[in-house]
């Protein structure tokens, strides 16, 4: 079960946090971070990455203050990162994300 969680923003927008499998189906976990209006339009941008499974249920991994403020200074509100927890890899926009190679 991914962890995930979400904190709402003064003006009535959510961040939402969630670990995933890594697209590339290397087996690592990608962080994902996304600002949208409401939990559902959050998770409803992931599915149209062609993360297909996407759901959060709870709030046991919300996302930190410098997570926020990373998500919230980014024009495009969808940000990932493939090592969640590692301070020296940057934050990649979500058109960098890496894909399963074709069959």
């Amino acid at each position: 079960m991914p962890g995930g969680g979400f904190c709402k923003m003064p003006g009535g927008s959510v961040v939402v946090a969630i670990g995933l499998p890594s697209p590339a189906g290397d087996g690592a976990t990608v962080r994902f971070l996304v600002h949208a209006a409401n939990r559902a339009r959050a998770l409803t941008r992931l599915r149209n990455l062609g993360l297909r499974s996407v759901y959060l249920r709870g709030n046991a991994e919300p996302p930190t203050p410098d997570e926020i403020t990373a998500v919230l200074h980014h024009p495009d509100g969808l940000l990932w990162r493939s090592t969640p927890g590692a301070a020296q890899e940057l934050w990649h926009p979500a058109r960098t994300l890496p894909r399963a190679p074709a069959a």
